[in-house]
């Protein structure tokens, strides 16, 4: 993991050369609508703020509880007992990145929509505000079930959580032909299983599919699976928002394309 210090550095660099937030000089036509409608829509349903306020409890919440951690682990919590709060401060997306991965999903309208990485469940709503069918994967039970507590106080019923080693739960769901509309991948910052899971899930994917990374950029290892998604022969479009990246498998794009757009 990059430090503090370090990942800041990362971050001037790219807003300083990333394309233009607002689309300008965007030469696909595509992508200049991903900008306008996906980037800088207006979608923002009742439920989000209900969603925020679950947020806000969570990082009032001095309960603790026991979390193994599967993948590279929290860069800022190291010890198994944990207060909830400092995981909801440490380890929930953002709203402004939330909302955006919100906003995908309505834009693009998948049938299915699988997390990695359920954490206590704060993005998996978002995922799931339009109505679609959520399937997400969670390492930790006791993480998992306090997503559980979360997921039934505000009504979010469909959610379907899996939970265990991704390695164990995740070749079983890929077999039973779960297609890959959308899928976001938080749940593991090593490059290896990243890869991993990605190609397992283009298994069941089409052209129409949509992968978003989390985290392209928290370490050097991050940094070279990202390189690697990009240069995949079934990635055709690939666009850097610096804390994700989202890539898509479209074969209407004739030649591979990347963009670095600032968010």
């Amino acid at each position: 993991m990059y430090t503090a210090f370090q990942l800041a550095k990362k971050y001037i660099r790219y807003y300083f050369t990333a394309s233009n937030g607002k689309g300008h000089g965007i030469h696909s036509p595509f992508v200049f609508q991903f900008v306008q409608e996906v980037l800088h829509g207006d979608f923002s349903p009742p439920v989000y703020d209900q969603i925020e306020q679950q947020r806000k409890k969570l990082l009032q919440n001095d309960q603790t509880i026991e979390v193994e951690d599967f993948g590279a682990g929290s860069g800022h919590l190291k010890y198994k007992i944990r207060k909830i709060k400092d995981i909801a401060s440490t380890s929930l997306k953002p709203k402004k990145y939330a909302s955006l991965l919100g906003r995908l999903v309505k834009h693009f309208s998948p049938e299915t929509v699988t997390e990695l990485g359920t954490s206590l469940g704060i993005t998996t709503m978002y995922l799931a505000a339009t109505g679609c069918k959520v399937a997400t994967f969670e390492g930790s039970e006791n993480i998992a079930e306090v997503a559980r507590e979360n997921f039934a106080e505000n009504d979010f019923s469909d959610i379907k959580i899996i939970t265990g080693p991704f390695e164990k739960t995740l070749p079983s769901f890929i077999a039973k032909n779960q297609k890959a509309d959308f899928v976001f991948l938080d749940g593991n910052h090593k490059k290896k299983p990243t890869l991993e899971y990605f190609e397992l899930f283009l298994k069941n994917a089409d052209e129409h599919s949509i992968f978003v990374f989390d985290d392209i950029h928290w370490s050097e290892e991050m940094e070279a699976a990202w390189e690697l998604v990009k240069q995949h022969e079934a990635v055709t479009l690939s666009i850097d928002l610096f804390f994700i990246g989202v890539v898509f498998l479209r074969k209407d794009f004739k030649i591979k394309q990347h963009f670095i757009i600032r968010y």
